[in-house]
């Protein structure tokens, strides 16, 4: 479960950040019955929001949500339990929510799905790959593996995973930003002034007056991915980051977070369901309709976009056709499908982590049940 806004929106607060999971406890003990609850862990796992505050603020906040589930809360639970999920983590969990509510885990690697997960402050690939993909996987730049070995519903995964800190949508924004060194930016709509604020800086952003300009918002986008960066392995997708080497596991691509909330704003995907087929050129297509539009008329031409991205819009679809394409590597025509919710027999369940943090620990639990008694 997932509360907005998020614990990183009270930095200068933490206990009004605790306080905020208040709902979210009272409809856990709702849902479980109070016989158990003593019975039943409690895990809360932050991620890139409160990775990124400064200073000590990260940790006073997750204090102070130990005390409030000590002081009101039934569970069983630890302070170990209350932490902050590494990116690691937290795009190997959506990739194993994401299968398991697919019917795909317990299958062979090629049956799975690939995920890639857009938040905004960092954007998740994971996928399947074979043993002997397996067999030279590199580490990354800190020493740390790329691949990670899952037991899953009697089945072994080697699971490529990276997560990119800095690359979701909103602080893609603030990157490229920075590559334009704060003067006009073409990535900007056409009359719009303002300034953009992310991680504690504000960056002013002023269009050119000819308004904004695709190709040149493009170009400033793939400087801000390091599209160029050299590759010490032998396939890299941006920055310099090992690719994972490909395969069927790769095959079929499932996206989610703001390629879904993109999408819907732009009309590629219909809000009234859960998810949608779509192909990279369509936010190309779409960006080439929304840089040519000023900040004023943006809302008639895509009426479903939120007043809070109208400035960004064309920014954000050039972003994501980018990531996709030349920072992933994708054809222009690749289908893949964007996802809200994924439908789970007679249910909607929303794609994302916490289920895939659950169902590795319960089968991490059962594997060791298995060990300890054979």
């Amino acid at each position: 479960m997932a509360r907005n806004p998020g614990l990183s929106s009270y930095a200068k607060d933490p206990k009004a950040a605790a306080n905020s999971l208040v709902p979210l406890l009272e409809g856990a003990e709702g849902a479980v019955p109070q016989e158990l609850q003593s019975e039943t862990p409690l895990e809360l796992g932050a991620t890139t929001g409160l990775r990124m505050l400064k200073g000590n603020a990260a940790e006073k906040i997750l204090q102070a949500v130990r005390d409030l589930v000590k002081n009101q809360s039934t569970f069983h639970t630890k302070d170990q339990w209350v932490s902050i999920l590494d990116g690691t983590q937290e795009a190997s969990y959506t990739w194993v929510a994401v299968n398991y509510l697919l019917g795909n885990l317990g299958k062979k690697y090629e049956r799975t799905t690939a995920t890639i997960d857009l938040g905004g402050g960092s954007v998740q690939m994971a996928y399947a790959i074979s043993n002997k993909q397996f067999a030279k996987a590199p580490q990354d730049v800190d020493g740390k593996p790329y691949v990670h070995k899952k037991h899953l519903m009697s089945k072994d995964y080697n699971l490529y995973v990276h997560s990119y800190l800095n690359y979701g949508q909103l602080a893609g924004r603030a990157e490229i930003f920075k590559a334009s060194r704060n003067g006009s930016n073409p990535c900007a709509l056409e009359g719009y002034e303002g300034y953009y604020s992310y991680g504690g800086v504000a960056y002013k952003v002023k269009a050119p007056k000819e308004g904004s300009n695709w190709k040149r918002c493009r170009r400033l986008t793939r400087q801000a991915l390091n599209v160029k960066a050299k590759c010490i392995n032998e396939e890299c997708t941006f920055n310099g980051v090992w690719n994972g080497g490909g395969g069927d596991g790769q095959d079929t691509i499932h996206a989610s977070s703001f390629f879904y909330d993109i999408g819907a704003q732009v009309g590629l995907v219909d809000p009234k369901f859960p998810s949608a087929i779509v192909k990279p050129v369509q936010y190309l297509k779409s960006a080439k309709v929304a840089c040519q539009t000023k900040a004023a008329d943006i809302k008639t031409v895509f009426p479903n976009t939120q007043d809070r991205n109208l400035p960004y819009l064309c920014m954000d679809l050039i972003y994501e056709y980018t990531l996709l394409v030349e920072g992933f590597g994708l054809s222009r025509y690749k289908k893949i499908r964007v996802i809200r919710d994924v439908q789970y027999k007679n249910y909607l369940v929303g794609a994302a982590w916490p289920l895939g943090c659950a169902i590795d620990l319960v089968s991490s639990s059962l594997n060791k049940i298995r060990l300890s008694s054979s």
